[in-house]
């Protein structure tokens, strides 16, 4: 992948995980943080609901030429956004809460974006 093209699979990622806050937020969802890194990993959205933290993956297709993005988050990529979110919690000594990860996936269709949402996709 050259620079032109990293940068354009960038471009499209951010845009997929602003049309992902954007709906959370319609959800009612509260926005904590997008894009939290650490070392070489990084949670899309983390966002709040009532009494939750909730971890959210965002995948998002511009065809079906790769499949179904829900298929993305394969058992090494939840083992990898956990050990975030365990730093994370424990970095912002969060207590008393709930914890779940959910996945988002949006899939550009000719009038915008198609979204799923999974809430509690997977749990470790």
């Amino acid at each position: 992948m050259n620079a032109e093209q990293s940068e354009n699979t960038s471009n499209k990622g951010q845009l997929g995980e602003d049309v992902a806050s954007a709906f959370l937020r319609d959800k009612g969802y509260e926005i904590i943080e997008r894009n939290w890194r650490i070392g070489e990993g990084e949670i899309d959205i983390i966002a709040k609901t009532a009494q939750t933290i909730v971890f959210v993956e965002v995948k998002t297709a511009y065809s079906d030429k790769f499949g179904d993005p829900l298929e993305w988050v394969n058992s090494a990529k939840q083992r990898q956004i956990g050990k975030m979110a365990a730093v994370w919690i424990e970095r912002h000594k969060v207590e008393n809460c709930w914890f779940r990860f959910d996945v988002l996936a949006l899939t550009k269709k000719d009038n915008g974006f198609q979204v799923k949402h999974i809430e509690d996709a997977f749990m470790l």
